[in-house]
């Protein structure tokens, strides 16, 4: 695991270091969040990062976000700093760590995340099939192509063959093809020279190059416009790029994998993804199920989520119900894993009792707006027991109020997930991403929101 520590606490930090660096972590040091900021632009690969908490957390997660570097940020401060430590948290840190460090405390930080990016939780048998298959190619560099529908765990199954690949000690560098702007992934693929276009003011790396000698995991590939799919096929044809505005071609030794939640063939019919590059990345095919596919799964991963969310969260971990387990089961997850996830997350926040029962499981059926269905000509009509929508709430509102408190509920339901809510909603994460500029001024956890 790369870990870069930020800050200049010093002795704290410097024992941080030692500690990370003996559990086999490697530690790259920066002073400030912008020297750090400049390292990962630069190249400079991360797994996690830690800052000391007097540095400006929320702008340096900001700076983050824009550049779209998905390392997850930890605090770390003086015990007692309790204010600190709780505006680092609402800054979008993802834990606290009170300094001087504890030794079990880091190891059980690094290995939590060690072992959430390689670790796949199942029980069925057609997900037993795919990582036996997973397994078998993993050490070679053959390209894979993941398909499933979103939030199946695509991005987990390519964590899971790049840590059993003999690339396991190099950069995992996952780029999501969806949520950058047609202009902008140029250069965020292949790099940029100074000067190659305007605000171009520094050379930068691409992730081509971030993630040499590694994985480069580009998601969503099927969104991607047909000039830069050319290009990349010639990136994987000749193992070399070119930047934007270079004029000489890089040399690059990368082990490409590629997931998309449409069907591929279907978008070679229609013209929107090459046949050639389909055949370059899709030496081998992982199709994921969805999670209705894999009942079995469905109660191991949601006592999964619960350790998970109750240790993050200092909360006793709780058991479910006989009639919440039933309640996860008999429900369809339109978006699988991911939705049981922030279904999870949310119950272990909501539960009251020694237990998690039904009532703390918010599922999507429950919380979007109702809309209207005609009721049938010879249905009786009871106002006492009638819990069909009601109508006069929306009557008089126009469409695009109703469809934004649509976004925003699916969204608050999704605890700020941009992908999952898109699925649920049945649009394009881009589409997604223009309806939200138009709620510009919004109160909506903002420090929630990704992708």
């Amino acid at each position: 695991m790369r870990v870069m520590i930020v800050g200049t606490m010093h002795p704290q930090l410097s024992a941080a270091t030692t500690i990370a660096a003996a559990r086999g972590a490697k530690v790259t040091h920066c002073v400030d969040t912008a020297t750090a900021l400049n390292a990962l632009c630069d190249g400079k690969g991360a797994d996690m990062i830690m800052v000391d908490v007097h540095e400006d957390i929320a702008s340096f997660i900001h700076a983050l976000r824009s550049e779209r570097i998905a390392a997850p940020v930890i605090a770390c401060g003086a015990v007692h700093d309790k204010e600190a430590a709780v505006n680092a948290i609402r800054a979008g840190a993802k834990e606290y760590i009170p300094l001087p460090p504890d030794e079990d405390l880091i190891a059980a930080v690094l290995e939590s995340y060690a072992q959430e990016q390689h670790s796949v939780l199942f029980r069925s048998d057609v997900m037993k099939s795919i990582i036996t298959m997973a397994d078998q190619v993993a050490k070679s560099d053959a390209s894979v192509l993941i398909t499933g529908d979103s939030g199946t765990g695509k991005e987990v199954i390519a964590h899971y063959l790049h840590a059993q690949s003999r690339r396991t000690e190099r950069p995992f560098i996952s780029v999501n093809c969806a949520a950058i702007p047609e202009n902008l992934l140029e250069s965020e693929l292949f790099g940029h020279e100074k000067g190659a276009f305007t605000g171009a003011l520094n050379r930068r790396v691409g992730k081509f190059e971030e993630a040499d000698r590694g994985t480069l995991l580009l998601d969503e590939i099927s969104e991607m416009d047909l000039r830069l799919q050319a290009k990349l096929l010639r990136a994987l044809q000749e193992r070399e790029i070119d930047r934007v505005g270079g004029t000489k071609p890089v040399k690059i030794d990368i082990r490409v994998i590629a997931t998309s939640n449409r069907n591929m063939l279907d978008a070679i019919r229609k013209g929107t993804f090459r046949e050639d590059l389909y055949y370059r990345l899709n030496v081998i095919h992982l199709m994921l199920p969805p999670l209705r596919e894999r009942g079995e799964d469905t109660l191991v991963l949601a006592e999964h989520f619960i350790q998970k969310y109750s240790q993050n969260n200092g909360i006793k971990a709780r058991l479910l119900t006989d009639a919440a387990k039933d309640k996860l089961l008999a429900y369809h997850w339109p978006g699988n894993v991911r939705e049981l996830e922030n279904t999870m997350h949310r119950a272990v926040l909501m539960a009251r009792g020694d237990e998690i029962d039904h009532d703390a499981l918010q599922l999507v059926s429950a919380t979007l707006i109702p809309f209207p269905q005609p009721a049938p000509k010879t249905a009786p009509i009871n106002d006492e027991d009638d819990d069909s929508p009601d109508v006069g709430n929306l009557v008089g509102r126009t469409v695009a109020e109703v469809e934004k408190e649509l976004i925003l509920q699916t969204l608050d339901h999704c605890l700020g997930n941009r992908t999952h809510a898109a699925n649920i909603l049945g649009i394009s994460i881009r589409t997604l991403r223009n309806k939200l500029r138009l709620y510009e001024g919004i109160d909506f956890h903002p420090t929630m929101m990704h992708e």
